[in-house]
């Protein structure tokens, strides 16, 4: 591979529960997007070393290798560079001081320090707005350097000289400064407003805010309620999860990145940068069993206001979207940005996603079931929320049985997928359970008929008795990893045979080693190859789990805990070489990870399935 491109999995994140970072372990900041998840990248190196812009801060001379770790328990991240002259290390965050904190400024803070001999640190600064579009003009300026551009300003502010550099396609900002044992070196790349200039004042408080950043983490962490056999596992899940949330809005999106590629060389790159009903509404399943009530409720008052808006009732996709901005709009329209390489020249490279327009029934489920577990675990749903979710249901009682894209958005022809029926089972059951519950009114007579018929439509219908299998489509004999859903969302016991021969069938057709595939890539009408779906790699473990297979399951989870990167985070996929591809970190892997080691944890402890 060459030098400048890492690995996908050889970065750590670092977050201020508005946007995110990566940072490589050669200690670049290689993407950036300001001020929020959805902005366009400021640092996009990833996609392109040359046009997407970096944050450099790594030694001069020879580097033996590289460590990179966290602040244990916590999202400030460490990256140890280890030479032959000493060792220094570099301490990355972004300043969260407090819940809902309404002086909230949004930092990238990088100290340096030596810790054993002498080392040349060198920072270079490469400010490249709007995926690199557009270019920085950088000026001396109140305490350090101006940045600005397209609408970006930037305030770089230092404890070492900073120096201007005018490039032929750039300005950049750099520095040197030579660290022996004790010594360090403070970096700080702050989000001005209106005509604010740079100050030291954040480099003076650096200490502080770094000891109030580490505390506010540990405070959060401490609300967990799990204590089982994979705590720092779970609970890096946990505060990745975190770190996937716009605490102003609620809002969980499913992954920080844009079109890191399924398959390296592939065109399968997608914007993730959004917010999926589906992928967190499994998000907020796995908050709530941890105890994380606040942003379950944050998120679910944020739904409430989608399935209140009306605009979206005669547009073909009904009252939800599957996808939407953080603000809940509906986000830019897909488009390719041509100037970009790539991530190590896998095009296009896509800002916005189509499948905002694709009709997707199994939302419904995914949304309804997570109001449900809101309404068992949390305070309960308002009655202007109910009203909302009667309205689903009415439309959805009317067009269950629609084709439609699936849970995996496949870009191809619409077909009747089992998993989309199965999750409308899931809506329409969780729906009189709240009803019965609570004594909420609705005609829970018409929902138990239409639920029963969606039941046997799934039995009648995607049952293939020659394969002994559920399959993907009604009349079809392709598998699909998502009908191992079935016992978790209790739609069939994890006794029942039909569901035991279908895991069986998946093991022999989708399974490799514990890795496993969605469903065979050659029928969603894309081009190309992808990897194995490590969200269904852990929906393995936990049907292994339901099933009784308790000592399968737990050799399956500690083999995928094996392809966790090495501060336990996890892309989207995993390649046949065992790498880690797709956009990354990826919301739906870690909660299905939370999910899979409580549920295991559980009956290893009772004897007993979940």
């Amino acid at each position: 591979m060459p030098d400048d491109w890492p690995a996908i999995a050889d970065h750590g994140l670092i977050g201020d529960l508005r946007t995110c970072a990566l940072v490589a372990t050669n200690g670049t900041v290689d993407w950036f997007c300001a001020p929020r998840f959805d902005s366009p990248s400021v640092f996009g190196a990833i996609l392109d070393p040359e046009q997407g812009g970096s944050w450099t801060l790594s030694p001069t001379g020879e580097v033996s290798r590289t460590q990179q770790f966290y602040f244990p328990d916590t999202a400030v991240l460490i990256t140890r560079f280890l030479t032959p002259d000493g060792v220094a290390e570099v301490h990355d965050f972004m300043p969260v001081l407090g819940a809902g904190d309404p002086e909230h400024r949004q930092r990238l803070v990088r100290r340096v320090s030596g810790v054993r001999g002498t080392i040349t640190m060198r920072m270079c600064v490469d400010a490249r707005p709007d995926y690199g579009r557009e270019r920085c003009v950088a000026e001396d300026s109140g305490d350090g350097v101006l940045i600005t551009g397209d609408g970006v300003r930037l305030g770089l502010v230092a404890s070492t000289d900073l120096s201007i550099e005018e490039g032929d396609d750039n300005t950049r900002v750099s520095a040197k400064v030579e660290l022996s044992q004790g010594e360090s070196a403070l970096f700080v790349l702050e989000m001005l407003d209106g005509d604010d200039l740079p100050s030291s004042n954040a480099v003076d408080l650096t200490d502080e805010l770094l000891d109030a950043t580490t505390s506010y983490w540990r405070s959060w962490l401490r609300q967990s309620r799990y204590v089982g056999r994979w705590r720092e596992m779970v609970h890096r899940s946990a505060i990745t999860l975190k770190l996937l949330t716009h605490e102003p809005t609620g809002a969980i999106i499913a992954a920080p990145t844009t079109s890191i590629p399924e398959f390296i060389g592939g065109s399968r790159n997608w914007d993730y940068r959004y917010v999926w009903v589906r992928d967190a509404g499994f998000s907020l399943y796995a908050l709530l069993r941890l105890g994380f009530t606040d942003e379950a409720r944050a998120f679910i008052g944020w739904l409430s206001e989608r399935l209140g808006d009306e605009r979206q009732q005669n547009d073909g996709v009904g009252p939800l979207r599957v996808l939407y901005d953080i603000d809940g709009n509906r986000p830019v329209d897909e488009t390719e940005l041509e100037h970009l390489r790539g991530y190590r020249d896998s095009r296009p490279v896509r800002i916005g996603n189509a499948a905002v327009d694709q009709l997707q029934l199994d939302i419904y489920g995914e949304l309804i079931d997570s109001v449900y577990l809101f309404n068992k675990y949390g305070s309960g749903i308002s009655s202007d929320a109910w009203d909302d979710v009667v309205k689903v249901i009415d439309w959805l009682m009317e067009n269950w049985d629609r084709d439609d894209a699936s849970m995996w958005e496949v870009r191809g022809d619409h077909r009747a997928y089992t998993t989309s029926r199965l999750f409308c089972w899931v809506a329409l059951e969780r729906t009189i359970r709240i009803a019965r519950q609570r004594g909420l009114p609705g005609d829970i007579g018409a929902w138990s008929k239409t639920r029963d018929d969606v039941y046997e439509r799934i039995m009648s219908h995607s049952w293939n008795a020659d394969l002994q299998a559920f399959t993907q489509t009604e009349g079809g004999t392709e598998l699909d990893a998502g009908v191992l859903l079935m016992p978790m969302v209790k739609f069939l016991s994890p006794a029942d045979p039909k569901f035991l021969s279908t895991l069986e069938a998946v093991e022999k057709g989708l399974v490799t080693d514990t890795l496993v595939f969605r469903y065979s890539p050659e029928t969603d009408g894309l081009d190309g190859a992808e990897g194995t779906f490590s969200l269904c790699s852990f929906w393995y473990v936990e049907a292994l789990t339901r099933a009784g297979r308790h000592d399968d399951a737990q050799l399956a989870l500690e083999k995928m805990f094996t392809y966790a990167n090495h501060v336990g985070l996890y892309a989207e996929q995993v390649s046949a070489t065992g790498d880690q591809v797709g956009n990354f970190p990826q919301a739906f892997t870690h909660f299905a990870l939370i999910s899979a080691a409580i549920n295991l944890d559980r009956a290893l402890d009772t004897g007993d399935n979940p």
